[in-house]
């Protein structure tokens, strides 16, 4: 059993037992762990401001002046009851997070073996009845999907399905990536380097590349870049684009208690969205249209050579030139921040450009680019006064505090 897992908001903690129940290895039940007290709590905070009721007191137009066609939404895709290992009642779950001031909301409890600790028939039958009663279209998406929680391999979000699947009809990555292919849903690649297998290290599957639409970047409080580097392990960014996943990144607050939406300093997702509905987010989220980050209210939207983020750029080679359109409000207005331009790394992503630029402005910059050296890229936005919690290499330009990273473009004629 791996007690490599998280719980601290901006420190990784591979030791102790969490509030986050740990999964046995024999069997994949969901072992509850005792809560351990309030440092979770002490560090949420509910912003109020001018916006509407709880909606923090920044945060940016959802309109950008880069593109067209679409509008922002924040989403948080993992969230977590007492119908698996929350502490919270699932009826409770999609007010707080519209109440909080989200667009797009999913539940995603685990599904483990034979229901064991995880989602019932009737609790994913329940969960489709409340997801229903919120949904809102064209002002709030409410989403039923589920956690397949491997305590080895890993877990996987997996949305927009009919049926859900657990241990016991999907035992291994092969037969997971197979069932949600055949389900016709979307899915993520959760917490990734959690759990030891790490996905069988991401072992690539052609047929499932359109479905695994997304990794998570950040988890909680943690940026998931580095993970398990001081282990020896390898970027999970880089080990899941270099296995040939053409996978966005995502932000997830993964709240297993009872305060959905509102923990500020928690991952979270911009969308952008033809549509806030269900049929809206999909597409968004099948079009890689989104971007990480870890605080309410930002905007960001950038494109290469024209193409927003996520999308594929006609080209082997050439100089890209990269526009990116950062703002959350006046209160971050004129804030020094950086961007780091990632790209294939052996271990760790390579750096092949850092721009300094400020909250509320548009950075423009220009990248030779050539896919010999890797089909992707990836930018970082980072706030060079603060450091990363889980560095990388020494002197590594991604050692400080992650603030967004976009979805990759591929380089691809």
């Amino acid at each position: 059993m791996s007690a490599h897992h998280h719980d601290h908001p901006h420190a990784h903690d591979h030791s102790a037992l969490g509030r986050r129940s740990l999964i046995a290895g024999a069997g994949g039940l969901l072992v509850l762990a005792a809560a351990p007290g309030t440092a979770q709590a002490a560090r949420t905070q509910v912003a109020s401001g001018p916006m509407g009721a709880n909606l923090p007191a920044y945060g940016a137009s959802r309109t950008s002046a880069l593109t067209q066609g679409t509008t922002l939404v924040h989403a948080d895709m993992h969230n977590h009851t007492v119908m698996s290992d929350g502490d919270g009642s699932p009826e409770n779950a999609f007010a707080s997070m519209r109440s909080a001031g989200l667009d797009v909301a999913a539940l995603t409890d685990h599904t483990t073996l034979f229901a064991i600790n995880g989602l019932s028939r009737s609790e994913w039958d329940r969960t489709n009845v409340l997801a229903g009663a919120a949904d809102d279209p064209g002002n709030y998406t409410a989403i039923r999907g589920f956690e397949w929680s491997h305590p080895t391999l890993g877990h996987v979000n997996v949305w927009f399905t009919a049926n859900f699947t657990d241990l016991g009809g999907s035992s291994s990555m092969s037969r997971l990536y197979n069932w949600i292919s055949n389900a016709g849903g979307i899915a993520s690649f959760n917490h990734p380097g959690r759990e030891v297998q790490r996905f069988n290290n991401f072992s690539y599957s052609s047929a499932a590349r359109n479905y695994m639409v997304a990794m998570e970047i950040f988890n909680r409080g943690d940026d998931y870049l580095f993970d398990g580097w001081s282990n020896g392990q390898t970027s999970p960014l880089v080990a899941c684009l270099n296995a040939g996943w053409r996978t966005g990144l995502t932000g997830v607050t993964d709240e297993h208690g009872t305060n959905w939406g509102f923990p500020e300093g928690k991952g979270r997702t911009g969308l952008w969205v033809a549509q806030n509905t269900r049929a809206g987010v999909q597409e968004a989220m099948r079009a890689r249209r989104f971007f990480a980050t870890r605080l309410s209210g930002l905007r960001v939207n950038a494109t290469a050579n024209g193409v927003q983020m996520g999308g594929t750029l006609g080209i082997t080679s050439g100089v890209v030139n990269f526009s990116l359109d950062l703002d959350r409000g006046p209160d971050w207005f004129g804030k020094p921040l950086r961007i780091q331009v990632l790209r294939p790394g052996t271990s760790a992503p390579t750096v092949v450009n850092v721009v300094d630029f400020t909250s509320g402005s548009i950075a423009n910059f220009a990248v030779p680019l050539n896919a010999a050296d890797g089909n992707w890229v990836v930018l970082r936005v980072s706030d060079p006064t603060q450091a990363n919690a889980s560095p990388g290499p020494a002197g590594h330009p991604c050692n400080d505090y992650g603030v967004a990273y976009t979805s990759p473009w591929w380089l691809q004629p």
